[in-house]
């Protein structure tokens, strides 16, 4: 949950100092993660040849795009929440789909948590920009659908770094696209390795090797901590502020997702 948060706070820093755009800092991102997992996977002995997921790549593509864009408007606190806000409800989504009965208390947290998310986009002077808000629900349900992919995956290094070395063309592919805009500074392609590398390398390959061993509630309510600690480092290093609507927001939405969690575990133990 720290390298999810750090990497809020490092797109952010990045983006919102205006050290790297958006395209340059998402490419890096991926390079420096195939290359950080490349490295280790090739230091195995027996490993076989890497195959795709291309659904797990198009959600990790997507994500990652519709998340650097997002970060040129938007606070690591207010971006945080509406990600995995998102990411929470689209699990919650996925496990309707697949059968799964929710109780009174349980549908009431999820209007509370759907209230949460629609008062902090509502419109207001401390409103997060439009633009910016849709593009992060974007990327949230992309890693919502991610996530899921993932809790099937046998082999969580092989599998991520697939995910990232078949992620590569496209990475360029987009850097092509914004070749006119793109703006690099020393510090802001070492902050994209540092996401690429540490925070998402690294931190997905161990996210996608507890995922399995996680129920969907299990691996929704242990993420609810990252929009804490990304509003938190926000604050401390980024001196932006927590404003009213964010805090309450964060309130009702965190609370409502609990809400949900208590109920379905409720529901588990009494069927056991």
């Amino acid at each position: 949950m720290l390298a999810f948060a750090a990497n809020s706070l490092l797109c952010r820093m990045a983006l919102g100092q205006g050290l790297i755009d958006a395209a340059s800092f998402t490419s890096i991102r991926i390079v420096a993660g195939a290359a950080t997992l490349g490295l280790i996977v090739a230091s195995r002995p027996g490993v076989t040849k890497l195959k795709p997921d291309w659904s797990a790549l198009a959600a990790l593509f997507g994500y990652m795009v519709f998340f650097s864009f997002a970060y040129l408007s938007l606070d690591a606190g207010t971006g945080a929440l509406l990600l995995f806000g998102s990411v929470q409800l689209t699990m919650f989504i996925s496990a309707l789909q697949s059968g799964e009965r929710f109780s009174g208390p349980s549908w009431i947290g999820l209007a509370i948590a759907f209230g949460g998310l629609a008062y902090l986009v509502a419109p207001g002077v401390s409103a997060p920009e439009p633009v910016g808000a849709v593009l992060m629900v974007l990327a949230g349900l992309a890693w919502g659908a991610y996530c899921l992919v993932g809790r099937s995956t046998q082999g969580p290094l092989l599998s991520t770094t697939a995910n990232f070395v078949f992620c590569i063309p496209l990475a360029v592919a987009l850097g092509a696209v914004f070749i006119q805009r793109a703006e690099v500074s020393l510090p802001g392609a070492l902050l994209a390795i540092a996401s690429g590398a540490i925070a998402s390398g690294l931190g997905y390959a161990v996210w996608y090797a507890v995922l399995p061993r996680l129920t969907t509630g299990q691996a929704a309510t242990v993420q609810l901590s990252v929009p804490v600690i990304a509003a938190r480092g926000g604050v401390l290093l980024l001196s932006e502020q927590a404003t009213v609507r964010l805090l309450v927001a964060s309130g009702l939405t965190l609370g409502g997702i609990w809400l949900v969690l208590v109920q379905r575990s409720r529901q588990v133990s009494g069927s056991t």
